[in-house]
């Protein structure tokens, strides 16, 4: 059995709360597919493969270029106890014309029902390291729109944030689009970072607008990145040397 792919043109927010406040607003594109069936999409997207847009396991579950997607995902489940996931997916920017950043990308892991039961927000950083956090209920209940799950940040993300901190995630994913607010605190400081836009079915037009609107993809975000970087120096933001990765790939929430 196949299944379809979505395409999300997202508009993604972040605000920096503190004395140096900063902010910004991007359109980037996202796709969303079962990780684990074989999938069906336009003749410009390949699934593990060269195209003009994939998504490929390699590049997401465990160390960067050396990913095992789904099958990374079933040992986190299964090493961290969550039950009754019959379901995982994957919403993560595509690789465009063969490069592929992604700042966070989320394993949804749905019931029998649909019902998402728990959550991996895989975070990578511009040094290359990658560190991936687990969220869900303590009783395994569903997360609905209105929960708020937690996680301690223990990861270096930017220079001009400190690791120390926490995450609150709300996520809101239904079948027409998407929603996922991230508030990163610490004391006065810390981000508002969202993610939303609306599902649509991956087509060759998708993809072709897609390099009109957003040219060279994920080299765009990196740019991006950077630019906002140098706007916190100049406005002379507290710079941070990058610590070292955390030893362990997954933490709990």
């Amino acid at each position: 059995m196949t299944a379809g792919i979505d395409h999300i043109a997202a508009q993604t927010y972040h605000g920096r709360k503190g004395a140096v406040e900063n902010a910004f607003r991007y359109s980037l594109d996202y796709l969303l597919l079962d990780a684990e069936a074989e999938v069906k999409g336009p003749s410009l997207f390949t699934r593990n493969g060269r195209g003009v847009a994939a998504l490929n396991d390699e590049d997401h579950g465990g160390a960067p270029d050396n990913g095992r997607g789904a099958v990374w995902v079933r040992d986190v489940l299964r090493d961290w106890q969550v039950p009754n996931v019959a379901k995982v997916e994957l919403l993560a920017q595509p690789k465009l014309l063969g490069h592929v950043f992604n700042p966070v990308s989320f394993w949804l892991c749905r019931g029998a029902d649909g019902a998402l039961l728990a959550v991996i927000a895989e975070v990578s950083n511009t040094f290359g390291d990658r560190h991936s956090y687990l969220v869900h209920h303590a009783d395994h209940r569903p997360i609905t729109a209105s929960d708020r799950m937690q996680a301690t940040k223990i990861f270096h993300v930017s220079p001009f944030q400190p690791v120390e901190g926490g995450y609150e995630f709300r996520l809101d994913i239904s079948d027409e689009r998407i929603g996922i607010w991230i508030d990163y605190s610490r004391g006065q400081g810390g981000l508002i970072a969202t993610l939303t836009g609306r599902r649509a079915p991956l087509s060759n037009g998708s993809i072709l607008r897609a390099l009109m609107r957003r040219p060279f993809g994920s080299r765009r975000v990196l740019a991006l990145i950077h630019w906002q970087a140098l706007k916190l120096w100049i406005k002379r933001g507290t710079f941070r040397s990058r610590p070292a990765p955390p030893v362990e790939d997954v933490s709990r929430g």
